[in-house]
Order: C-alpha cells, then structure tokens, then sequence
C-alpha cells in the first residue's frame, strides 16, 4: 500500500477557480468610484486666493494633489469610474489635466461651490481664465455692484468645493492684509475685509494659457495612447494579474514538490499476511 496525499487535485481546481475569479476582480472597477475618496483628502490641501478690486471679488482656486483633480474629473463625468481601482488606488494619467481644465463642467462645479455674498446680496460669478490647476488655479470673479452703490469692505466667501467628495477635505485661503482662513465641512464661510485694489484682475488671456493645461500635459493629453482612455488601467490590470497568478503558480508547484517528498519518503507499508 502507498501514502498518496490527499485532495491535491481538489486543490489544483481551488487555484484555478482563484485564478479566475481574481482575473476578474482586477478588471472589474470600483461599484462607486466616488466612495473610495476616503483615502485621499489628507495630502497637500486645496487653496484659495481672495482679493477685490472695485466692485468685483476675485477668487482663484487651485488644487491640492494630482489625484484630487483626477476624482473631480470622475465626479464630473470628465474621466471614467474605472480610473479608481477596488483597493481605492486612483490611476493617474497625465491627460487628466487636460481632461478636466478643458470641460465645460468645470466652470459650472466651481461656480456652484464658491460664493460672494456682500451687503447681504449674491454676488453673480464668472470662470475668466482656467490655467494649470495646481499651479495657475481657475480665477473666477464675482460682480458685486448690484449689491450696493458703495461697496462694503466686509464681503463673505464661502466655498465647499471638494467636500462633494469627502467631508475632510480642507481648503486654504488667503486675502489681503495677511488675512487666512481655513475651510473644510465644519466651516464653509468666513468673512473677509477686503480693501479696494487688493487684487489684480486677471482677463480671459491670463493664468498662464487659460484655453488649456500646461504645454508639456497638452502633449499627452486625452487621445494619447496613455489618456483616459483606458491603456494605463489596462497596463496596471495586466501587471495585477501576472503578480497574483505568479503568486498562485508558486503555490501550485510546492504543493506538487510536497506531494513527491511525502510520496518518496515513506516506505511502503507491508501487507499482514494470514
């Protein structure tokens, strides 16, 4: 009689179902993408510059980190959910930039999100240039004269863009004088004294290029063969899936090694003759 381990073909099928269903998870994207922005509030913030001058309040708003502007193009529909992976990694491709800069839903998020009450009255807003934005930021500003037929140094900001996404979200902001503030989910309105000259209007030609994102993330942008279309996901699934097979194969071949030692090892037991 030999010793023959037992349910190593049993096993063999259980790494071959893993295999798959592993295959499968990998390719397969986030059921919510927005939901897996926990992980990400907490880098560089996000930052605001607040000035007047005359009648008009400017706010310039730029981002925090890379992977902030790519979540806001998935919340914007600019960019796929399937850029956020099952672990919550966020794929970032270069044309991202580009993608989200360039939308025409980008002006109407920041508008919704920031707000310039003075004298009590809304201040009716304008995206006026839209540059790099992390390094030039959007400019947006807000046309106050309506509100009063002389202007109040006292304006009130309020801005809550980003905490769509998650509520620890925080944003920096500075304003003439030496001015700061600090808003997140907790306080979304500060109230600013803001002199007359205190900024410098930017126009529809300013903030480094406002038809666009950086002449060097231009280069690769949407229909590159890395842009949003999908070939890095595609790249970092391939290299998911060769990592975990690689994983499974090696436990396969052991199991197997084992198998031959234990088989090689025993002696055979003799039969009990009668």
């Amino acid at each position: 009689m030999r010793f023959r381990a037992p349910g190593l073909p049993s096993l063999a099928r259980a790494l071959g179902v893993a295999a798959a269903l592993v295959a499968l998870l990998a390719l397969t994207p986030a059921p919510n993408a927005r939901a897996q922005v926990a992980a990400h509030p907490f880098g560089d913030p996000q930052t605001v510059e607040i000035g007047r001058s005359g009648e008009t309040v400017q706010v310039v708003w730029r981002v925090g980190m890379a992977d902030d502007l790519t979540l806001l193009g998935i919340a914007l529909g600019v960019l796929p959910e399937d850029r956020v992976m099952l672990d919550g990694a966020i794929t970032y491709e270069d044309g991202d930039a580009v993608a989200v800069t360039e939308s025409e839903e980008l002006a109407g998020y920041l508008l919704e999100r920031i707000a310039v009450t003075a004298g009590g009255t809304s201040c009716p807003g304008e995206a006026v240039a839209v540059g790099d934005l992390i390094a030039d930021g959007a400019t947006l500003q807000f046309d106050c004269a309506p509100t009063s037929a002389s202007m109040s140094e006292d304006v009130e900001v309020e801005v809550t863009t980003l905490l769509d996404l998650h509520e620890a979200y925080r944003t920096l902001a500075t304003g003439p004088d030496g001015q700061r503030a600090v808003y997140g989910s907790d306080t979304t309105t500060h109230l600013w004294q803001l002199s007359d000259g205190s900024a410098v209007l930017a126009t529809a030609g300013d903030a480094g290029g406002a038809s666009g994102a950086p002449t060097s993330s231009s280069a690769d942008g949407a229909g590159s063969a890395d842009g949003p279309d999908g070939a890095g996901l595609g790249r970092s699934a391939v290299l998911q899936i060769g990592a975990v097979l690689g994983v499974l194969t090696l436990i396969l071949v052991g199991a197997l090694g084992l198998r031959r030692h234990r088989t090689t090892s025993l002696p055979p037991l003799k039969e009990n003759q009668s």
